[in-house]
């Protein structure tokens, strides 16, 4: 059973293992029963079709769709975190990025196909990476060389498909729409691309014949998945059903392609109308961590894959996925952690308040059987309870074992060296506050171990502030170059002194687009937890800019988050991380044009076309650019 489980989150102590299906088992602990869903059986992986009916396929696009989201800008390091998290959860497929859009998201996606992409379990179990593109051969071409180093990849190409699109947007007419989306098909065949997910776009607003019409030509040319997405949220689960059971029925070749959906939430109903689309027959269902995304969202990831984990087999024809449950709620922050979007409490399944029970008749219910008021346990998607602490009350006497331990029930394993960080934050914290709770060292882990990679390091502040003079700021940072400066800033409050003086040795324009604090636990001792979103200002406001699949041309924002018990360093330890994250993402985005000009430079004098260097591989490039001897 433990490798079923995952290697986080509690150890219960099991009576007996009884087993209530071929997938769910429950151990007796006391009054109450723990219910966990092992992982089935994985079927084996075949592009264009599942062997086990009832198994669906979780394609999840927290890094693509997700990351769209106004500042939840992701560094190539910490998508390569993310996507070894989703790896651990067990999902099916991960759709890395859109490589086209800059340098950076090129590079972080041919990372993940090279490295997660590789990485076989055991079981066999390896994700499938994808990357999206735009019909266009250059984004095509662009996208199979980042994908194509993975075990098994996969290129998602899209067109719109809706009257109001083809008109307004592309202004293109069905045909032509029809002979770009097949010519972007074969075009992928030609490359060597067997795995091939095409999407019309705003299919739910498209008119049903033109769809049966232009999946069946796709199908055709070679396409292996077929994605329907409402794009806008605008279908209501009956009709979206309706809409699969339809493509299904009418679209020829359908019963050789595996259905997929991809469902907006404008109207707060994408995770009904992707359950609706698998009750009608899609296989695949396209969802983010959290829900993030486009506008209002996508479908949630964890919504989804716990509907069917405990209405799967009753309700729903015995349906069921892959995904790990235990592991959901630690991916869960981490993505909350990198993408500055903070969870709102009452968000099922990973929301603060999923789990807390505050009337007098649920608590009563609660002390009784926790199944009264619970259909799940917090334990089942790895967030474990807190038991009178389990008996360890941590404070500034306890040791790194003790945190350690603690540590691991809250799903975390750390290196030795990690441990050492967090816990030099967890000693200072303790001698300023008298009892350290889970959501104190849960913080601390956020402020320590999600965070972009060190560029400027603040290592003193003070500010000086009150009704009798202006509020002026000290700090004293560590650059890139290993050495210590101090800056002075005066604002209008001790917040805006500390970003100013932080500014005078950075000497990065940022515009300050959100700022935001809140309380980490209650009291006058509680630590504060800040978030910042910038983007660049002054003479940088025309970089940071990339292609968005849907919009064109935007200017990226970032995020960054700071804890500590004093609220104008956490506000300056996130105005920092929101810095280094800006001035990394740019620098790499720097580098890689300097070096696709040098290339192409070379190139026109050995008379050899841009183009041409875009088809090579990193050998060819590097051979192509290197001075002749």
């Amino acid at each position: 059973m433990s490798a079923a489980l995952g290697s986080t989150g509690p150890r219960v102590a099991p009576a007996r293992a009884v087993p209530l299906c071929r997938r769910a088992f429950v151990f007796p602990a006391g009054r109450t029963r723990i219910v966990v869903r092992a992982e089935a059986r994985r079927p084996e992986y075949i592009p264009n079709r599942i062997d086990d009916p009832n198994y669906v396929r979780i394609f999840d696009t927290t890094l693509r769709d997700g990351e769209q989201s106004p500042g939840a800008t992701l560094t190539s390091k910490e998508k390569l975190d993310i996507a070894r998290g989703l790896a651990r959860l067990g999902v099916d497929i991960i759709e890395a990025g859109f490589p086209v859009a800059s340098p950076d998201d090129f590079e972080a996606v041919r990372t993940i196909a090279m490295e997660v992409g590789n990485d076989v379990q055991p079981d066999g179990y390896v994700p499938v990476i994808c990357g999206l593109s735009r019909t266009k051969f250059v984004d095509l071409e662009r996208a199979w060389d980042a994908v194509r180093h993975a075990k098994r990849p996969r290129v998602h190409t899209f067109i719109a498909t809706s009257d109001i699109h083809m008109k307004y947007k592309l202004r293109m007419t069905p045909d032509e729409v029809v002979e770009n989306a097949v010519a972007a098909v074969r075009h992928l065949r030609s490359l060597g691309c067997i795995d091939i997910e095409f999407s019309p776009e705003d299919a739910g607003r498209s008119n049903p014949e033109f769809l049966y019409r232009i999946l069946g030509e796709v199908i055709k040319a070679g396409a292996t998945t077929l994605n329907i997405p409402d794009t806008t949220g605008w279908n209501l689960p009956h009709e979206f059903g309706g809409l699969i059971a339809a493509i299904r029925k009418n679209t020829p070749g359908a019963e050789d392609v595996i259905i997929s959906t991809h469902c907006q939430n404008d109207l707060g109903l994408s995770t009904a109308n992707s359950l609706a689309g698998a009750m009608a027959g899609a296989r695949q269902i396209e969802c983010t961590i959290n829900g993030i995304g486009e506008r209002a969202g996508n479908a949630s990831l964890e919504e989804v894959v716990m509907a069917i984990s405990l209405r799967g087999k009753d309700q729903m024809g015995g349906l069921y996925t892959g995904i790990r449950p235990v592991h959901i709620y630690p991916t869960s922050k981490m993505v909350s952690d990198y993408s500055g979007m903070i969870v709102q409490p009452h968000k099922a399944i990973v929301g603060a308040n999923a789990f807390a029970h505050e009337s007098g008749i649920h608590q009563d219910g609660m002390l009784k059987n926790r199944e009264t008021y619970e259909i799940m346990t917090p334990e089942s998607i790895g967030l474990p309870r807190q038991e009178q602490d389990r008996g360890i009350v941590l404070g500034k006497h306890s040791g790194r074992n003790a945190l350690s331990s603690r540590l691991r029930s809250l799903g975390y394993e750390l290196s030795s060296s990690e441990l050492d960080d967090v816990f030099k934050r967890f000693k200072a914290l303790a001698d300023k506050k008298k009892g350290i709770t889970d959501e104190d060292i849960l913080a601390l882990m956020s402020d320590e171990l999600h965070q972009p990679k060190v560029i400027w390091e603040l290592l003193d502040l003070q500010v000086v502030c009150g009704t009798m003079g202006m509020p002026t700021a000290t700090v004293q940072m560590q650059g890139p170059d290993g050495i210590a400066r101090i800056g002075v800033g005066v604002g209008t409050g001790p917040v805006d002194a500390a970003y100013k003086a932080i500014d005078s040795l950075v000497r990065v324009e940022a515009e300050l687009v959100d700022y935001s604090v809140s309380s980490v636990t209650q009291g006058i001792e509680a630590l504060a937890h800040t978030r910042v979103m910038i983007r660049p200002a002054g003479k940088m406001s025309d970089q940071g800019y990339s292609e968005h699949a849907a919009l064109g041309t935007v200017q990226r924002q970032f995020s960054g988050s700071g804890a500590n018990e004093d609220i104008v360093v956490a506000s300056a330890r996130a105005y920092i991380s929101a810095l280094n994250k800006m001035i990394g993402w740019m620098s790499v985005a720097q580098k890689v044009t300097t070096r696709a000009r040098g290339a192409a430079a070379t190139a026109s004098l050995a008379g050899v076309s841009v183009t041409s260097i875009a088809s090579l591989d990193d050998s060819g490039r590097d051979a192509l650019a290197a001075p002749s001897k």
